[in-house]
């Protein structure tokens, strides 16, 4: 179930940290991080990617309510929902990358699927 994990944090810390992660992985197309950031990032992300491709002006609203760079909310409705708009699912991949060499956290490479 997304949105159940901790990740050492209080709410509205680990909040807006997701908040975060999920406005540069979308800026980016591409993000270096813990694999547990990985996969709560990648929940809230393809829920802004399927947002997008209803294009509406509500679905629209409810993406900038969670982003937090308006650019990168038309970035999301006109570049990168109308690339996945015959996928069903699945837009985002993982790539377990070792670990982290200060702590030896697992990491692991978050993108977008072409």
């Amino acid at each position: 179930m997304p949105g159940t994990r901790k990740l050492g944090r209080p709410t509205d810390q680990r909040r807006a940290m997701l908040r975060n992660l999920v406005t540069s992985f979308l800026e980016k197309g591409k993000i270096e991080t813990t694999i547990t950031r990985a996969k709560e990032t990648r929940s809230i992300a393809e829920k802004m990617i399927t947002l997008g491709k209803q294009n509406t002006l509500h679905s629209r609203r409810q993406a900038l309510a969670y982003i937090t760079k308006e650019d990168v909310v038309k970035k999301l409705f006109d570049e990168i929902a109308p690339q996945y708009a015959e996928r069903q699912g699945g837009y985002t991949r993982i790539m377990k990358i070792g670990p982290r060499r200060g702590d030896a956290a697992e990491m692991a490479i978050l993108e977008l699927v072409q």
